[in-house]
């Protein structure tokens, strides 16, 4: 064998295995990718649904809690806001957005 045969021979044969790493780092990274959305991407959305489905079953007396916190009975519910009732006379309107969850099942402590 000469020196440029090996040379040519020591080179291709790199070029070999890298191929089959190609196809095995693909399968890798779509492994990677159907996980992440099984575990994070499907769950978040499933957890909007609810919410949304949540803010378009408000009606009148329900007890809920806004994203700043603040507890309160619905009084009055309109396509884009709710009316809040956060006290005996003290109303306030919230942005349905700004509705997270049912209280009624929390204790609220005086």
């Amino acid at each position: 064998m000469t020196l440029l045969s090996l040379t040519t021979l020591l080179q291709a044969a790199p070029a070999q295995a890298t191929q089959g790493g190609n196809y095995s780092f693909l399968i890798m990274m779509l492994l990677i990718f159907v996980v992440m959305y099984f575990f994070m991407i499907r769950p978040q959305q499933k957890r909007q649904k609810e919410i949304v489905k949540f803010r378009e079953s408000l009606k009148k007396g329900d007890k809920i809690v806004t994203v700043g916190g603040i507890y309160g009975v619905v009084a009055e519910v309109k396509e884009q806001y709710v009316l809040m009732e956060i006290d005996n006379n003290v109303k306030i309107r919230v942005d349905k957005q700004c509705v997270v969850r049912d209280s009624t099942d929390i204790q609220v402590q005086n």
